[in-house]
């Protein structure tokens, strides 16, 4: 069954949602690595790649370290063109002969919008025209807009109406853990937090503990097919070390959480992001009051619906 996915417009302008992650980038209808090697030739073998300012740009190639301050790094700003016209050709816009107009709508970890927010947004829109070149097509973006709203919130933000009672809602991604507590669905700013504790952190885990205990190092590639879909066709002892590993982290997550108050008697549990996976296999709960979302897309589902209704708002007090 396809999935139907809503389509947000405003004063002309496209909605697109991109959540740009440590592990991958997601849009509404999209997931890549993100990873991302230049070149001043088309590639002779990757077949996605995408075409911007004289480069070509191949998705998918290398592996970024965590960045924390988006802004300092370029490939960011690359990777978010790439995440457009890929959600564009997704959407069937194939017709090039025109401008799209679109409205950036993005996100940064939970307690870091405040601080980062008009820093990351000027940085957005720092090229109001913007062409990319992507398979045998030329998209020639103008970009009318940016929103940027924060991480785990604006994946229930449509939801907020089912969360009744108290609930904790925590969002694992690659590189952040970001936590929230919901009260019969309104947020406790005071009551949110983020930390460096994502699915990376799972991964070093692995590494070192294969390391230590077998002198190899496992590939990248290994572990993350592990992490995915908790499948590996490798032998002993690495599975089961792999398997240790992946306990350790779901004890840690849960250690933090008890850090910040969380009682399963007290209130319900909510994982979602790219680690929900993990914890639901490996962690130790009580299964009624435990839920798991494994959409990795929902919070860049999350920003095109959250934005909208934010400008929808900013129209009608214009308006007033």
């Amino acid at each position: 069954m396809t999935e139907k996915i809503r389509e947000y417009k405003m004063n002309g302008s496209l909605i697109i949602g991109v959540d740009a992650g440590y592990g991958n980038y997601k849009t509404a209808r999209r997931v890549f690595p993100t990873a991302i090697s230049a070149s001043e030739k088309p590639p002779v073998l990757a077949k996605d790649y995408i075409e911007m300012d004289g480069k070509y740009y191949i998705i998918g190639e290398g592996h970024k370290g965590f960045v924390a301050d988006k802004v300092t790094d370029e490939d960011n700003y690359v990777l978010t063109m790439a995440a457009v016209v890929k959600e564009l050709e997704a959407r069937g816009y194939t017709d090039t002969r025109n401008n799209v107009r679109v409205h950036l709508a993005v996100g940064l970890p939970l307690k870091w919008v405040q601080a980062q927010r008009e820093e990351f947004k000027a940085y957005m829109l720092k090229n109001r025209n913007v062409k990319v070149g992507y398979k045998q097509r030329m998209y020639e973006l103008e970009i009318t807009g940016c929103t940027v709203m924060p991480q785990c919130y604006s994946a229930v933000a449509e939801n907020l109406k089912d969360f009744k009672g108290m609930n904790l809602v925590v969002d694992i991604g690659n590189g952040t853990m970001n936590l929230m507590y919901l009260n019969n669905g309104r947020a406790m700013e005071s009551r949110s937090w983020t930390e460096k504790l994502g699915v990376f952190q799972c991964e070093k885990n692995i590494r070192n503990k294969v390391r230590d205990n077998t002198g190899n190092e496992l590939m990248r590639e290994v572990i993350d097919n592990f992490l995915r879909t908790g499948e590996t066709d490798i032998v002993e002892p690495y599975v089961s070390l792999m398997k240790e590993a992946a306990t350790e982290y779901a004890d840690i997550v849960f250690q933090k959480l008890y850090d910040y108050e969380y009682n399963e008697q007290m209130m319900k549990l909510h994982f979602i992001g790219g680690g929900a996976r993990i914890i639901e296999a490996y962690g130790i709960y009580n299964k009624d009051r435990v839920f798991f979302n494994h959409d990795i897309r929902a919070n860049a589902k999350g920003y095109e619906y959250y934005c909208y209704m934010i400008l929808r708002h900013e129209q009608g007090k214009r308006a007033m």
